[in-house]
């Protein structure tokens, strides 16, 4: 939940050409997304959030914001082409279409919505409005060995991708969960919640526009005082291409992984695989950022820490003043979503 990467500063504007907002700090994503955004040069102008305890806290950590009186001093200001948000999961729709119908991009973070009926409202609002409702996908757009391998998927490292094993552990922290946590309906599901981040890694690393959901399964395996609350969750998809993918995700981390979550990442090629060990490798490094792959030339590895960074931010600064899609194309965005919510919906429930 305290996910928030830095990097260093890679300005894609000079000061003064692009300011945004936060607003909604539900989930302490909102921390990563923002630093994402300075680093490109993009101005945080604005914060608000009902809870002056979060508003208070998040002002310590970026003091340029102003604390606004509520959403629509920030919906109001022209001078804002941009909000970003971390509401809870079930509310971020709505408050996107009321973003984007005050005429600015949305930054949210994942999941960006819960159900498929709010999928349908936010491709309306896109539709109708022409603004952009950008998602924080962070396993893979704030995680620079998976951005390394997304640039050597793409250079042809390994031939052509035929699936993608994935694993998303974290860490549940209960004590320190909102109530929201333990409601499926607030929260989405696992599936829809964190299962979203794999699906959206499949759909990049596959190059898949399209896929089904072939089955999935979620469970409360340990956790039933908290009814409401899904522990464990896989997914099996198969892409329109004919790739395939598998992930797994649990709150099962024990507490003595010294990160919060094992995120791994296994991608084969027809010439090569790559595994991905994201948070740290265990009980050798416990920095992350490692990328191990095998080719016809031999096995290799390498730390990509400081090595590419993270690009998605200043492109997505610059797709909203240039109305491009350099970050991340808008049904690509929604499409992850759409097949998270459907392996939610269609989930066998085991115990």
């Amino acid at each position: 939940m305290h996910y928030a990467p830095t990097g260093p500063a890679r300005p894609v504007v000079g000061p003064g050409e692009f300011a945004f907002a936060a607003v909604g700090l539900d989930h302490d994503h909102i921390y990563g997304m923002c630093n994402g955004l300075t680093e490109a040069g993009a101005e945080l102008k604005w914060a608000y959030d009902k809870d002056p305890a979060k508003l208070a806290r998040f002002l310590e950590r970026f003091p340029s914001a102003r604390p606004a009186r509520d959403e629509a001093e920030v919906l109001e200001d022209p001078a804002v082409p941009l909000v970003a948000a971390a509401k809870v999961p079930s509310e971020r729709a709505a408050f996107g279409a009321r973003v984007m119908g005050a005429g600015k991009d949305y930054f949210t973070d994942k999941p960006p919505l819960t159900t498929l009926s709010q999928l349908a409202m936010a491709r309306a609002a896109v539709a109708q409005t022409g603004r952009k409702y950008a998602v924080y996908y962070s396993e893979r757009l704030h995680v620079e060995a998976a951005v390394l391998a997304g640039e050597m998927v793409q250079g042809g490292a390994v031939g052509r991708v035929l699936q993608v094993l994935g694993t998303g552990p974290h860490r549940a922290s209960l004590g320190s969960r909102p109530a929201w946590f333990f409601d499926r309906d607030r929260y989405g599901g696992i599936l829809c919640d964190i299962g979203c981040h794999q699906v959206e890694q499949f759909l990049y690393f596959t190059s898949n526009q399209d896929a089904e959901v072939l089955s999935s399964q979620v469970a409360n395996y340990a956790h039933k005082q908290y009814p409401g609350l899904d522990d464990f969750g896989d997914c099996l998809l198969a892409g329109a291409n004919g790739a395939t993918g598998y992930f797994r995700v649990d709150w099962f981390t024990p507490d003595g992984l010294s990160a919060w979550g094992d995120g791994r990442t296994l991608i084969l090629g027809t010439d090569g695989y790559i595994e991905l060990r994201k948070y740290l490798d265990v009980a050798r490094d416990p920095e992350g950022g490692h990328v191990y792959w095998v080719d016809h030339h031999g096995e290799h590895h390498l730390a990509a820490r400081g090595l590419v960074g993270y690009p998605f931010f200043g492109q997505l600064v610059l797709d909203c003043l240039e109305r491009t899609e350099r970050s991340m194309p808008q049904e690509h965005a929604f499409k992850a979503a759409e097949l998270a919510i459907t392996a939610q919906l269609q989930a066998r429930r085991i115990e």
